[in-house]
């Protein structure tokens, strides 16, 4: 419901600020791609103290606000987006919905405090057992599973290029918005964190455009979205995590203009 208000809310404000201004044509565009999400480097501490047991650490208590984290790699992903806009000639501004998502590729180097965790029997990370489970921290994450997705509204803003003689029409934009963030990661179908958040979202773009048709223009981007970092809990422990948000993105689409 809250993401349909904000995207319901920013579309229906593009449409009415352009209304009066017949001389300026409208658009609406879509598209699909690839998304190559950069390494997370999650981090983040205890929110209680936690007992360690069954491992050669058994008995040691790391206190609360301890850190810990260790680092997330994901698979190439895929974005889509829809946008609608008003072209005011040199200048674009449009309002943009666009969805990424990832799947996790492995985790490793898990520490708490100054200790790495990867050589630690996974008992270490189940206080409920004493009993050594005969696998390794490190080989139970590296199993991966998982993903990252996000939902983003953005507002953004672009400028064309005009180049002589050709009918390719490059152009620069950059957005600011929102994004709403769902995580899972479940190395090993292990649940250790399934949480969402709400955060300040940005982009980066780059391509050109094409005409298809007299209304219709067939383009090509590249781009870098992201997030500012992801705070979400742990589940497995009393725990929260920072988690990085950000990639490169490439895509393809069709932009039909009306209006004018």
């Amino acid at each position: 419901m809250r993401k349909s208000l904000f995207i319901g809310t920013a579309i229906t404000a593009i449409a009415f600020t352009g209304a009066s201004a017949e001389e300026k044509s409208y658009y609406i565009s879509g598209s699909v791609g690839a998304n190559w999400a950069s390494d997370s480097d999650n981090e983040g501490s205890f929110t209680d103290d936690f007992t360690i047991a069954g491992t050669a650490l058994d008995g040691a208590t790391l206190p609360a606000g301890t850190a810990v984290g260790w680092d997330t790699e994901f698979d190439v992903g895929y974005t889509l987006s829809a946008a609608i806009g008003k072209d005011l000639g040199a200048f674009r501004a449009e309002a943009e919905v666009a969805f990424t998502q990832n799947d996790v590729d492995t985790h490793s180097g898990v520490f708490a405090g100054t200790t790495s965790l990867d050589p630690v029997d996974a008992t270490v990370l189940v206080a409920s057992t004493s009993d050594d489970l005969g696998t390794t921290v490190g080989a139970l994450v590296a199993d991966g599973q998982g993903d990252l997705q996000t939902t983003y509204l953005f507002a953004n803003g672009y400028y064309d290029f005009e180049l002589p003689n050709t009918s390719i029409e490059p152009y620069i934009g950059a957005g600011i918005g929102v994004g709403f963030v769902d995580v899972e990661y479940a190395p090993s179908n292990v649940g250790i964190v399934d949480d969402d958040d709400t955060v300040f979202a940005y982009q980066f773009m780059a391509g050109a455009a094409v005409p298809v048709t007299p209304q219709l223009m067939g383009f090509g981007e590249d781009g870098y979205r992201g997030t500012t970092d992801v705070e979400v809990d742990v589940d497995l422990f009393a725990g929260e995590l920072e988690i990085e948000n950000r990639g490169v993105i490439a895509e393809v689409g069709l932009r039909y203009n009306f209006g004018g």
